[in-house]
């Protein structure tokens, strides 16, 4: 490794997969080396198809390390040795690996710890650890962070629930998902053939194909929709259902106007031309997706799910809110939405989720964890 560079502002992931996680971590990055400061990225392992989207200002340092748990002992390293201003780290098992490190080299480097999801609805999912185990380290580690930053209000209230940290203690910053390269990307379109003039109207959907995003539902109000409207239902993502969502569009009779084209490095192209943006999930913390269709000008319709979709859509203003899970008031939102004329979103509604908003926050954020370093502070 070379040299250190004092004041770095250190972000740790387990490495650069393609996940919302990281695409924030990147955002942020760009964000703040653009404004000329100094920036590490601390990972596990370096792999991942995100790894050739890390701004060259940007240090990378590998822990070699594998696994996250093994990262303790480097990170520690890496703490002692160069002294980053913070430490900003993301995702369950890496906030506390990040937090321990920090704790074992001294407790000089401030970690500010961030939540990305609705706890209460990922938490069955982690086979691992029990619910129980999982609230026990929040509350007895969480506390040594000098900030606790969730994606939106509604993650704060949920981690709040869940962890039983005081909700006070818990700031919501939005993601930086507005972006340069996002709004480019808009412009420059797809040459899919489905999005050519004179062809029926395209709904979109963007994410992994798992449970989490509910496509089944989506699809069943597709073929709801398509039976009274002329219209096509494409999702980009890849994921472990997708034979079953192939399955489920064949079954109702749906399959030639439903494409799977898996996952697509331009999916602001995709939406700037659909006729409708559609949100099925049934949890999430922020979903980006909703917000870069908003940002490109789509129409959207999306589920009322915890946490984020209320949020961004101001209380449905901005955009239809259904119930989680209902096919009848998905496709009744989605041929509603095919009959409204889309208007711009007020910039004031999209600014808290541009990157210059983000990096203010969490600058704040930095300036405030910015004290005289000394002995760690044993009292929380």
């Amino acid at each position: 490794m070379t040299a250190a560079t004092p004041g770095a502002i250190a972000f740790f992931l387990p490495s650069l997969n393609g996940g919302g996680a990281e695409r924030v971590v990147l955002n942020l990055m760009q964000g703040m080396v653009q404004r000329d400061l100094p920036v590490h990225l601390v990972v596990a392992t370096a792999k991942g198809p995100l790894l050739d989207q890390l701004p060259p200002a940007v240090r990378l340092v590998d822990l070699k390390s594998g696994r996250v748990i093994r990262s303790i002992l480097p990170l520690t390293r890496y703490l002692r040795r160069e002294r980053p201003r913070v430490l900003i780290s993301s995702m369950n098992y890496a906030n506390l690996i990040a937090l321990w490190a920090a704790r074992l080299a001294g407790g000089h480097t401030p970690v500010i710890v961030t939540v990305h999801t609705t706890l209460s609805q990922t938490k069955p999912q982690q086979a691992r650890l029990s619910p129980g185990i999982w609230a026990g380290l929040f509350r007895t580690f969480y506390p040594w962070a000098s900030s606790v930053v969730a994606v939106s209000r509604g993650a704060a209230d949920d981690f709040a629930r869940v962890s039983g940290l005081p909700r006070e203690t818990i700031e919501a910053v939005y993601n930086p998902v507005i972006t340069p390269d996002l709004l480019s990307g808009a412009r420059k379109g797809t040459p899919h053939p489905w999005f050519q003039a004179g062809e029926p109207p395209v709904f979109l959907g963007v994410g992994r194909l798992t449970r989490q995003k509910d496509f089944p539902t989506l699809i069943r109000a597709f073929a709801t929709v398509r039976a009274v409207r002329s219209s096509r239902l494409m999702i980009l993502g890849d994921g472990e259902d997708r034979a079953a969502l192939t399955a489920l569009a064949n079954e109702l009779g749906v399959a030639e106007d439903v494409a799977l084209p898996g996952f697509q490095d331009n999916a602001a192209g995709y939406m700037a031309r659909s006729a409708v943006f559609v949100l099925s999930s049934g949890w999430e913390g922020l979903p980006t997706v909703l917000i870069e269709a908003l940002a490109t000008g789509t129409r959207v319709v999306s589920t009322d799910c915890p946490s984020g979709p209320r949020e961004i859509l101001q209380d449905g203003r901005l955009g239809a809110l259904v119930p989680v899970g209902d096919v009848s008031a998905l496709a009744q939102a989605m041929i509603k939405a095919l009959d409204e004329v889309a208007c711009p979103v007020p910039q004031e509604a999209l600014h808290p989720f541009t990157r210059d908003a983000a990096v203010d926050h969490y600058l704040s954020l930095v300036g405030r964890a910015d004290a005289p370093r000394g002995a760690p502070d044993t009292s929380r």
